[in-house]
């Protein structure tokens, strides 16, 4: 029984995860509904070519807070997030892959942070508590590790893992760095990190369970390349004032809701 009385927004950026989502909704919501009393799932449909729009729809026509954000064009996930947290109404916001890599109860551990007066707790897959139940091939764990060494160097010195999808942001936060962020593909998570810490928000990394999926959309060579290429483009924005001041706190900005 939901005894949290906060709402929750929970972000799910998805390109053509029809199989996933047909599996996927089911779970988040029923989970989600067990420990928050109000909550929305905002699927961003990131210009897919399958059915993933009458996936969402079909199942939000049963199941009340359920929207679909759509586009026609392929903008990249970082963008799909954007759109998501950008539209959403939540005092939490979360955001998490259609795949559910880390299990929907993990949220409890996020929340907890939260709750102690965190204003950002990322799911972490390279800290003592996390527990790893089906690992990736070697050669993605391989690249994933080279990739974090230039983000320790170049954006977030300290964080272990930036690139788990799972989220959890107070709104004010969630706002600030959204509002601004740039990244429209996979490095948007190391941006949304770098702005936080330069403008003093509070983040506390916590290990969570996970689960690689063998259909990870993620190319381990092409798509590391174009993250190491954000890397450069973000300490390029910083340079140039792209991102105004660093140091504001920007927590009356309101979202806008996104069509």
């Amino acid at each position: 029984m939901a005894t949290y009385t906060k709402m929750l927004s929970v972000v799910v950026p998805a390109y053509s995860e029809e199989k996933r989502l047909q599996v996927s909704l089911p779970v988040l919501w029923s989970e989600i509904g067990i420990h928050y009393s109000r909550f929305e799932i905002l699927v961003v449909d990131d210009g897919s070519s399958d059915g993933t729009a009458d996936v969402v729809m079909s199942f939000a026509r049963q199941h009340e807070g359920v929207r679909l954000i759509r586009y026609q064009q392929n903008r990249g996930k970082g963008y799909a997030v954007r759109t998501g947290v950008l539209a959403s109404k939540g005092d939490h916001v979360l955001f998490c892959d259609a795949d559910l890599s880390t299990p929907v109860g993990e949220i409890l551990k996020l929340k907890k942070v939260i709750d102690e007066g965190g204003e950002i707790a990322i799911g972490s897959r390279a800290v003592a508590d996390t527990v790893i139940v089906k690992r990736q091939p070697f050669y993605r764990v391989l690249m994933g590790k080279t990739f974090n060494k230039f983000v320790q160097l170049l954006a977030t010195p300290g964080i272990s893992d930036t690139q788990c999808g799972f989220k959890l942001f107070t709104r004010a936060a969630a706002v600030n760095l959204f509002f601004d962020s740039r990244i429209d593909g996979f490095g948007f998570d190391v941006e949304i990190l770098f702005l936080a810490r330069k403008r003093g928000l509070a983040i506390r990394e916590v290990g969570v369970k996970w689960l690689n999926s063998p259909d990870s959309k993620v190319h381990p060579i092409v798509d590391s390349v174009r993250m190491l290429k954000d890397l450069v483009i973000i300490r390029r924005n910083a340079m140039l004032g792209h991102y105004g001041h660093l140091s504001a706190r920007r927590t009356k900005i309101e979202a806008a809701p996104s069509e």
